[in-house]
């Protein structure tokens, strides 16, 4: 018989004819795959890591009685934790504000960080390494080691204390920005540049014409990583800020420590976990990009 033959429709279904006539059956497939290890190690770290999520969740709507029984069932003091929380303790205030200045944190320092990342690949100007050694040796520099320098400036020479200029402006320079814009523009083709000043293009128009939209990847990684960082501040603040019209959610959290003379669980754990959901939808919104920004190459 020949392969054309044996390959036809018809010699298929008579083989699976003879298999079904003499009882024999076709080899069955694996049950478990063939890594089930890695994949019992996953989902066992998975829930190692999602138990204390699951458990604050838990506990945000218990009161003091239920979360000192250990009991791992909704508790049926939500709306009582709720209402301490959002208003009582002014989370809801803390929460808009921490928004606001997240967000413009995250818009200023990607627009320079776009200008300055420009500026190191495509102008040319004296000392342009120099001075591009020195952004990058502020990545050495932690705030926390300034902190005390950059609160006599704004506070005394600026007399900005307690201002939500004073918690946005010294956070909107970026070296990190500046470092992924510089190496992602300099992975462009310089033809690019060449034939933008053919046709008579501004560096402005190139930039937004152009650049921009060959940048949206390490725009929406950057973005990321500084929305979370302004969440995420707390030592600037607690310093800068006093009083509740410009405080931020992560010195309020503290607030929910006590209500009146006893630690309360439920309403710190309300705040705790309404205060992760703004970060984790950002980072859900631009995961792609945030995941594909960093590979800084030209196949972005």
């Amino acid at each position: 018989m020949s392969a054309t033959a044996k390959d036809s429709p018809l010699f298929d279904a008579a083989r699976q004819g003879e298999q079904v006539a003499t009882g024999s059956r076709p080899p069955r497939r694996r049950i478990l795959p063939k890594r089930w290890g890695a994949h019992l190690f996953l989902i066992v770290a998975c829930l190692v890591m999602g138990f204390p999520l699951f458990y604050a969740m838990l506990v945000s709507t218990q009161s003091n009685a239920q979360v000192a029984s250990f009991d791992l069932m909704p508790g049926t003091n939500f709306w009582n934790n709720f209402q301490v929380a959002m208003f009582d303790r002014s989370l809801m205030t803390y929460i808009i504000n921490t928004v606001g200045m997240a967000v413009t944190i995250t818009i200023a320092k990607t627009i320079l960080s776009l200008l300055s990342g420009m500026a190191f690949v495509y102008f040319r100007f004296p000392g342009k390494w120099i001075v591009f050694a020195f952004v990058l040796a502020t990545l050495m520099m932690p705030t926390d080691i300034l902190i005390i320098a950059l609160f006599r400036f704004v506070s005394i020479q600026l007399n900005w204390g307690g201002t939500f200029q004073a918690l946005v402006v010294p956070f909107i320079a970026s070296a990190t920005g500046t470092f992924l814009f510089r190496q992602h523009f300099a992975n462009l083709p310089i033809e690019l540049s060449e034939a933008a000043q053919l046709d008579g293009a501004t560096p402005i128009q190139f930039l937004i014409r152009v650049l921009i939209p060959m940048s949206w990847n390490v725009i929406g990684a950057l973005a990321v990583i500084q929305f979370v960082y302004g969440w995420n501040m707390y030592l600037w603040p607690l310093l800068i800020t006093q009083g509740q019209a410009n405080q931020v959610v992560q010195v309020g959290l503290r607030s929910l420590l006590s209500t009146d003379t006893s630690i309360t669980y439920g309403p710190l754990m309300l705040g705790a976990v309404v205060a992760s959901i703004p970060p984790v939808i950002v980072f859900i919104l631009l995961q792609k990009q945030f995941m594909s920004g960093f590979q800084l190459s030209t196949d972005k």
